[in-house]
């Protein structure tokens, strides 16, 4: 299922979604808003955290002890297709410097690709670290 290009924004906001700011989460209707915007969208109700959907006005209800970050799912299919721009810097950097040591042997073993993972995981570790505290 593709996304279009209006699906990688916030409708509330009109934002696009992030990984680290406008991160895309889902409601219990399965409609995606950006964090921010739940939040500020967020109300206490009896003893309650509730969310009204703007689209189909479904009301999304949580315990107040939770973060709604910490309720609510992130939309992954938005997720997995959000340009992670320190990623790709430090990916950038890597290879630059890499070019700089590398011999012009012909090698099927690619470290770039290694190296890519690597970095992928500690930004994600590094994200799941933040999101925790």
């Amino acid at each position: 299922m593709g996304l279009m290009s209006e699906d990688m924004e916030c409708c509330v906001c009109l934002q696009p979604y992030s990984r680290r700011e406008k991160i895309p989460r889902m409601l219990h209707c399965k409609h995606t808003f950006c964090g921010l915007c739940l939040q500020a969208m967020s109300r206490l109700q009896s003893c309650l955290l509730t969310v009204c959907c703007p689209l189909c006005r479904w009301i999304t209800c949580t315990e107040p002890s939770l973060t709604l970050s910490g309720s609510l799912w992130v939309n992954t299919e938005i997720w997995d297709q959000i340009i992670d721009t320190q990623q790709e810097e430090e990916e950038e950097e890597w290879k630059g410097a890499n070019r700089q040591t590398q011999t012009t042997t012909q090698n099927t073993w690619s470290p770039s690709k290694h190296c890519g993972l690597r970095i992928k995981l500690q930004n994600f570790l590094r994200r799941m670290k933040h999101n925790v505290l």
